[in-house]
């Protein structure tokens, strides 16, 4: 009987992830740095250096007196949100002699995180008002340094005036789990951003 071997079916080539640009922001000594380094599935690109004695009449170190190093560029990590979706995330510079760089981190981000620090919150309003300006869709992460998180999320909310499509959420900069659920939940409102703006099927 003549031989009956048939051709395997070719492969299909498994279909290349969706990517998406994220931003990681907040105010000096917040904890960025910190949270890109916790999260990431990847060696985190960081472009720290010493704080020196040049930059204490520029830098207000009040509450982070321990802080030794900062970012002057950015921090850059990757993180895979099941087998279709990799996030890149770019921490931003806190220091304000370092928002011009802002401008061009934020294009092609899709979303961002405003981390704040309950002990320092003024430090952050800037980057509240710099998404809200650009009509980036955020999340608000309160870094409870130590593991402490003295006031609910609503207060919070209140003090910073944020509307209620604006998620706030408790979370641990060190802990990679918290900072992961930060992640999904600004995926859950860019989707449900992006529902909202779609007109409906014909």
């Amino acid at each position: 009987m003549a031989g009956s071997d048939t051709a395997a079916p070719p492969a299909v080539p498994a279909a290349a992830p969706d990517t998406v640009k994220i931003l990681i922001a907040g105010g000096f000594g917040v904890g960025k740095t910190t949270m890109v380094g916790a999260v990431s599935e990847i060696t985190p690109l960081r472009t720290e250096e010493p704080l020196t004695v040049a930059g204490l009449d520029v830098d207000d170190l009040k509450g982070i007196e321990e802080k030794r190093s900062t970012t002057v560029a950015l921090d850059f990590g990757r993180i895979s949100i099941g087998d279709d979706l990799v996030l890149y995330l770019f921490g931003t510079p806190g220091q304000q002699r370092f928002w011009f760089m802002w401008n061009d981190l934020a294009i092609g981000a899709l979303g961002a995180v405003v981390l704040i620090d309950v002990r320092r919150p003024e430090s952050s309003f800037a980057a509240v008002d710099f998404f809200e300006r650009r009509k980036i869709p955020f999340v608000v992460a309160v870094n409870g340094f130590h593991g402490l998180h003295p006031y609910p999320p609503e207060e919070i909310r209140e003090s910073l005036a944020l509307p209620e499509n604006v998620p706030v959420l408790l979370c641990d900069a060190r802990e990679r789990e918290s900072c992961r659920d930060v992640l999904i939940a600004l995926i859950d409102r860019l989707i449900a951003d992006f529902t909202l703006r779609s007109p409906p099927p014909t």
